[in-house]
């Protein structure tokens, strides 16, 4: 199965590098620019987070093709981090303790980082329920689902934070059911 997982374009809390999980935000006039000039393959069937910068994100690269909603594929919600950066969190002993659990530890009042990443792997699975094996499935996600993602399934296994990528850049891949292969990189 062809597998594409797009991160959404890049919003003013990605430019002020903010921790942006449940703010409904839109796209920056410049991530919508940024996205004119990046050449994305051919969608297959399209899902996306139900949140507005991944649907704005799929309605512009794909203007074509409705999108199928999931739920489960939401950001993580980073509790009282939501809507800081690291310089003003940088004097929050709570922010200190989660940097020193290497990313490990629960948000202040939001959601905990395994409980995000069974969520989003549970929401891709059951995305691809009862789909053919030769079917192409297209994702328009956030950077935190696409990580999650690629540490469960990929092939040569790494880290959450190593498949990192770009606002509106990700991966082309092929999914067994059991692993991802990457193809090639958007």
């Amino acid at each position: 199965m062809r597998i594409d997982l797009i991160r959404h374009g890049k919003t003013e809390g990605n430019i002020e590098m903010r921790y942006i999980g449940r703010t409904d935000e839109p796209l920056s006039f410049s991530g919508i620019a940024e996205l004119a000039v990046i050449s994305y393959p051919k969608c297959g069937m399209l899902i996306t987070s139900p949140m507005k910068r991944c649907i704005q994100t799929a309605e512009l690269i794909f203007p074509d093709t409705e999108p199928v909603i999931c739920e489960a594929l939401r950001e993580c919600d980073f509790g009282d981090f939501e809507g800081r950066n690291c310089i003003e969190l940088s004097l929050d002993i709570r922010y200190q303790r989660w940097i020193d659990s290497g990313g490990e530890a629960a948000f202040p009042n939001g959601e905990a980082p395994a409980d995000f990443k069974n969520r989003s792997t549970d929401g891709f699975l059951s995305c691809l329920e009862g789909l053919p094996g030769d079917a192409h499935v297209t994702f328009v996600v956030h950077g935190g689902t696409i990580m999650a993602v690629m540490e469960r399934f990929a092939l040569p296994a790494k880290g959450y934070y190593d498949w990192h990528t770009a606002n509106g850049h990700g991966f082309v891949t092929e999914f067994d059911g059991k692993n991802i292969t990457v193809t090639e990189k958007i």
